[in-house]
């Protein structure tokens, strides 16, 4: 199958924005993702409790850095989103939650510019959107060459697993997951989507891939069948 452009993505998601700004529905095809989104804020807090700058990476309608800033209040929001309408939404949000500067850039991140003065960066549930090596390597690069020392880049996102069988397995898993939370006709209009939309990449892959561009050290935090939470210090 074909995969979705960069323009076919930006348009679904601009038509999501209501449903991913409800943390109680708008993530409910995402295992754990209530889970996965106070550990990872809790580890950023941990690894920089006095953290000034944080970067959203696919921000969405804003839920991470939200949750951040509950933690560590009024960091310097950077917001990076393909769609304008989910920054839009993001930007109101944040904006409420802190006295500090919020800034939103509309773009693809292999191609936008950025400072090189954060303290933490944040991508939940976007990087599944990257489709070559050499484009993961790019971004994976640019993470870290944007951070300050000792500052961490930490993911959330779907993953698949290097051994065939262990994969199969993962992902019968998920079907189940949908199939309770929706029925067979949810769980295909999921897996639809993803086939469609997404090339995620293993946990193995990417903690590898941080090694590779200058990550000092790496954590996991959580994995569950298909769905991971981990990341890197600089």
């Amino acid at each position: 199958m074909k995969k979705s452009t960069v323009t076919e993505i930006r348009e679904r998601f601009d038509n999501e924005v209501e449903r991913f700004s409800n943390l109680e529905t708008g993530q409910v095809a995402t295992m754990d993702a209530k889970i996965a989104l106070e550990l990872i804020t809790c580890t950023a807090k941990a690894i920089k409790p006095e953290a000034k700058t944080i970067l959203d990476l696919g921000c969405g309608a804003g839920n991470y850095t939200l949750k951040m800033l509950s933690k560590v209040p009024n960091l310097n929001c950077t917001l990076v989103d393909l769609s304008q309408n989910m920054l839009d939404k993001a930007f109101e949000r944040v904006s409420e939650a802190t006295i500090a500067k919020v800034e939103t850039i509309q773009g693809d991140i292999r191609d936008i510019d950025l400072a090189n003065n954060f303290d933490i960066i944040l991508a939940g549930a976007v990087l599944h959107h990257l489709r070559e090596d050499a484009d993961w390597e790019l971004v994976f690069q640019k993470m870290y060459d944007s951070l300050t020392p000792g500052g961490c880049f930490l993911i959330s996102d779907l993953l698949i697993q290097e051994n065939e069988a262990v994969n199969k397995l993962t992902w019968k898993m998920y079907a189940n997951y949908l199939k309770h939370h929706g029925g067979d006709e949810y769980q295909q209009k999921v897996f639809d989507y993803i086939e469609k939309e997404d090339t995620p990449r293993s946990m193995t892959y990417q903690l590898d891939l941080m090694k590779k561009v200058g990550f000092s050290s790496t954590e996991i935090l959580h994995k569950n069948a298909c769905f991971g939470a981990f990341g890197g210090i600089k």
